[in-house]
């Protein structure tokens, strides 16, 4: 059995959530990552950066739900920012909301989301 090195970690700015996802992201890793998400959701957090930059490999798999996740933030009226998305390995970032940098990425977000607790 192999072992995968997957890590997914939340932080919070303001009403904003900062998920880090780290190691690898395929078919055996998407459900902690959607659990992640939609634990944010049902809590109200719908305002999410997603930090790609610790990713080091991501499967089909991985791109569906990144795909899926993106549709649910939405469906809320959330918005869905990522951060570290690599050109070289994926398309994903032509659909998605892509900054340099955690700091671009929330300030891009209303000045209330960043200084409103919940």
């Amino acid at each position: 059995m192999q072992v995968t090195n997957f890590s997914v970690t939340i932080r919070q700015a303001g009403r904003v959530s900062l998920v880090d996802v780290c190691g690898r992201l395929t078919c055996l890793e998407v459900g902690a990552l959607r659990d992640s998400i939609s634990r944010l959701l049902k809590q109200g957090r719908k305002n999410i950066v997603l930090n790609l930059s610790g990713l080091q490999y991501l499967d089909s798999s991985g791109i569906g739900e990144l795909a899926k996740i993106y549709i649910s933030v939405v469906k809320v009226t959330g918005q869905l920012k990522v951060v570290g998305l690599s050109p070289k390995s994926t398309q994903l970032y032509q659909f998605f909301p892509e900054f340099p940098s955690e700091e671009a990425a929330l300030q891009s977000f209303p000045e209330s989301s960043l200084h409103e607790t919940m």
